[in-house]
């Protein structure tokens, strides 16, 4: 990697960081969920870590994986099939990735939960003990994978470029950090319509199946039978097993059998 691309990088990193501070910060100092809770809390390092992780080491990665099994799904849909979705207006598109891609990673995350081959990968996003903004980023880089290409599948057996729903892959960026963030704003009737903060909150419960597994809307939640919106937030995030405290090691203990991690750790 040349000098300017690595520039390029700490810059994006960089500006990335400030712009979600400047937009998160305020919206949890005046609506916070939790009263009390700094800045500054427990483990804000190793969340900040992940952070780096996220925009420094594995974007790349987990974009480069996106776009060649992106390439190879378009190649086996007919093009009359993709010609005909291309043909509808582009707003219509949205709305239409949004829906299914809502409804596949709500299986997706359900399975997530489930399957102990996926739960190796997906707890480590689960043992934040303190949620805002900054812990929306404590992701293992497999689990990314998996919930990101989820997401995006409609839009590749649709035929759509990456490049061409941009903006639906960044506003359910922004969406995904708004729902961990340290705010409460109750919606009133429309909390079954739109996903919130203390919706999400209540699927970080210390139950490892406590639902609420939807992400832009409830409604696959309210349908499948797990909603769930007590009036108070939890007491407890994380997880009811040992985890590593460590950057390095919750990126490493998934990968390896107990046994082994049992006796390197």
């Amino acid at each position: 990697m040349k000098g300017h691309e690595i520039f390029d990088i700490i810059q994006a990193t960089s500006l990335s960081f400030l712009f979600l501070a400047f937009v998160f910060l305020p919206m949890e100092r005046v609506f916070p969920a939790k009263r009390g809770q700094k800045v500054f809390r427990p483990n804000w390092g190793l969340d900040f870590c992940f952070f780096l992780g996220q925009y420094v080491l594995w974007s790349g990665l987990v974009l480069w994986t996106l776009n060649y099994f992106g390439e190879y799904l378009t190649s086996i849909i007919p093009i009359s099939f993709q010609s005909k979705i291309q043909s509808q207006p582009y707003i219509l598109r949205a709305i239409e990735v949004l829906v299914i891609s809502d409804f596949l990673i709500y299986w997706g995350h359900r399975l997530q939960h489930k399957v102990d081959f996926l739960w190796r990968f997906h707890k480590v996003h689960h043992s934040a003990e303190h949620l805002d903004w900054l812990a929306a980023h404590r992701e293992h880089p497999i689990d990314s994978m998996y919930t990101i290409g989820l997401i995006n599948l409609p839009a590749f057996i649709m035929g759509f470029p990456l490049e061409s729903i941009a903006g639906v892959i960044a506003f359910r960026g922004i969406w995904a950090i708004y729902i961990h963030s340290n705010v409460r704003l109750p919606l009133g009737f429309l909390k079954v319509l739109i996903g919130s903060p203390e919706l999400h909150h209540w699927h970080h419960d210390l139950n490892r199946r406590a639902g609420n597994y939807g992400n832009i809307s409830p409604l696959m939640d309210v349908i499948f039978g797990t909603y769930r919106c007590p009036e108070s937030e939890p007491e407890s995030f994380g997880i009811n097993e040992e985890t590593p405290k460590t950057y390095l090691g919750q990126m490493i203990e998934p990968l390896l059998p107990k046994k082994i991690w049992n006796k390197i750790k």
